[in-house]
């Protein structure tokens, strides 16, 4: 196999909005890393100004079984989008875990945001089956793409209750029988909701724990939304994964650990223990769920779709 370049648009035709893909892709690497056939080294972030959001990330990541790569993702962000840039960028560098083989560099911004509401999707469908009415908190591209993923995954979506501190509007429509509504603080459209996906790069907590309801799952994708009080008031923390970054993660559960506000042994679940073992929480419980974004899902999505590009003729061949 030739190693290739691949843009967004060669990633969209390779199926990288395939959300039952992208589901079963979460589940599998999961699996693998349970097993010790997959493996995430610790990031490297490099501060990028005095902003602390602003900041470059290298992420590497090795997943076996039908994915059989190891990558390198490199991301920038930063807080405000540059004049004549983004907000986000990012490249993956992939190779064959068998050969060591060179696969392809991905243009991996938007595979991000496709991973990480994917896992999102995955959640919810586990713990609020059948969910009606969802608020997303942002405009950015990961409220957006959070927003395609819940019209893909949850047929009995009837309500999108949103808010953003910019003033950004979601979406110009939805489809029929689903109405977008937007509210004037974070707090109401929490409220309104029974799932909240909070996708924001707040460096500062706007969610307090007037939000935390019976029945409900506050699902943080973003930076530092959720105040300790908060999370405090939920009858189960969970999150994608614990590890060393909660050293150095700025995410707010991570945060209230390194303040002495929170004991690891207190993570109810994390995605392995809801999406492999079939954990639940009590019946009405109200779940927080920090997401912080796994390298092995990046190597995961990148490996398949990379296979799939070259099935298909996509992408640019790279001289060896």
């Amino acid at each position: 196999m030739s190693e290739l370049f691949l843009t967004k648009d060669d990633l969209i035709a390779a199926g990288a909005l395939d959300w039952d893909a992208a589901l079963a892709d979460i589940r599998d690497a999961l699996a693998l890393l349970r097993s010790g056939e997959a493996v995430m080294a610790a990031e490297n972030v490099l501060p990028l100004g005095p902003d602390p959001r602003d900041k470059g990330y290298g992420l590497p990541a090795r997943v076996g079984g039908r994915f059989n790569a190891a990558g390198l993702k490199w991301t920038l962000h930063r807080a405000e989008t540059p004049a004549g840039g983004e907000a986000i960028t990012s490249r993956t560098v992939l190779n064959d875990l068998g050969t060591g083989q060179a696969m392809a560099i991905l243009d991996s911004a938007m595979l991000t945001r496709v991973r990480t509401a994917a896992l999102s999707g995955a959640i919810v469908r586990a713990l609020v089956p059948g969910v009606k009415r969802l608020a997303v908190l942002g405009a950015g591209a990961q409220a957006r793409m959070h927003l395609d993923m819940a019209l893909a995954l949850f047929p009995d979506l009837r309500q999108v209750h949103h808010w953003t501190p910019s003033g950004r509007a979601l979406a110009d429509n939805l489809p029929e029988g689903i109405a977008l509504v937007a509210h004037d603080t974070p707090t109401a459209a929490s409220l309104a909701g029974e799932v909240t996906f909070a996708c924001t790069s707040a460096p500062e907590p706007f969610l307090g724990p007037v939000v935390m309801r019976p029945g409900t799952l506050l699902l943080q994708t973003g930076y530092h939304e959720v105040s300790f009080d908060a999370i405090d008031t939920a009858d189960a923390v969970t999150c994608d994964l614990w590890g060393e970054f909660a050293r150095t993660s700025a995410k707010s559960l991570f945060q209230m650990y390194r303040a002495g506000r929170f004991a690891e042994d207190r993570v109810a679940a994390d995605a392995a223990a809801i999406l492999l073992d079939g954990w639940r929480p009590a019946p009405d419980a109200c779940i927080y769920f920090s997401s912080f974004g796994l390298n092995i899902f990046d190597i995961a999505f990148a490996a398949r779709l990379t296979r799939r590009a070259a099935d298909l003729g996509l992408g640019l061949t790279l001289a060896p």
